[in-house]
């Protein structure tokens, strides 16, 4: 699937240098998402050109705020954003693609044979269990999420999962402030330090902002509680 030239203006006007590799390997798997889309639902997103900047270009939007990060767990991995097209361009680093619903996650196994990716897992679990798994917990550099939920369910679901020193990075709208002051005691429990905003790309979505949360202190062992809590019962 070729990218379209809007595509192409973007990443220019971003400083994005992508090889003619990773921009064919871009397009197979949005090519295999809107196939995939037919059978069940990935993304409410259907026309390719489209796809190329709300999906991919949103993503490769966290790519100035990586950082030095070796392991990344993408939460709720869904289609694959924004982990799948993170880990073309970066194949350097290891990303756990973490997704609940068995349907999304066999896609995603899907995802890696297709673009044979070395650097791709995935895991067919809740955040909930795999939080406080000890394989798992505490062990990424950075999470990433996109569409989980309010910030005081996702700190809950990915700050248990990062490294002291490590960060979350979650792709939000304009309901940020408001969803961070009503996660104030989360914040607090769940061993959060540092909280950054960062504008999103302009024309994209509304108001998208990307928030940077570092990672303090230990996170308490009864986090992540039990599966479904966080979300019925939010801190």
């Amino acid at each position: 699937m070729d990218a379209p030239a809007a595509f192409h203006d973007a990443c220019s006007t971003l400083g994005l240098q992508l090889s003619p590799d990773e921009i064919a390997q871009l397009g197979a798997y949005l090519e295999f998402l809107l196939e995939t889309n037919k059978q069940f639902n990935l993304t409410a997103i259907r026309e390719p050109d489209q796809a190329w900047m709300r999906h991919v270009l949103d993503s490769l939007s966290l790519l100035p705020h990586l950082g030095e990060v070796e392991s990344v767990v993408d939460v709720g991995s869904g289609g694959g954003l924004p982990g799948v097209p993170l880990a073309i361009v970066q194949p350097e680093r290891c990303f756990t693609l973490l997704e609940a619903t068995g349907k999304k996650a066999k896609f995603l196994q899907g995802v890696a044979t297709l673009l044979g990716s070395t650097n791709i897992q995935v895991i067919n679990d809740r955040a909930e269990t795999v939080g406080q798994n000890k394989q798992h917990r505490q062990r990424y550099d950075l999470a990433v999420a996109r569409a989980v939920g309010p910030m005081r369910v996702l700190l809950e679901l990915t700050l248990p999962l990062v490294k002291v020193g490590g960060r979350v990075l979650a792709m939000k709208g304009k309901q940020v402030e408001a969803e961070l002051r009503d996660a104030g005691d989360a914040l607090m429990a769940l061993g959060a330090g540092q909280i950054e905003l960062y504008e999103g790309l302009p024309g994209l979505a509304d108001d998208a902002v990307i928030v940077e949360i570092t990672k303090q202190e230990n996170t308490p062992r009864e986090y992540p509680r039990r599966p479904g809590e966080p979300k019925t019962n939010p801190l």
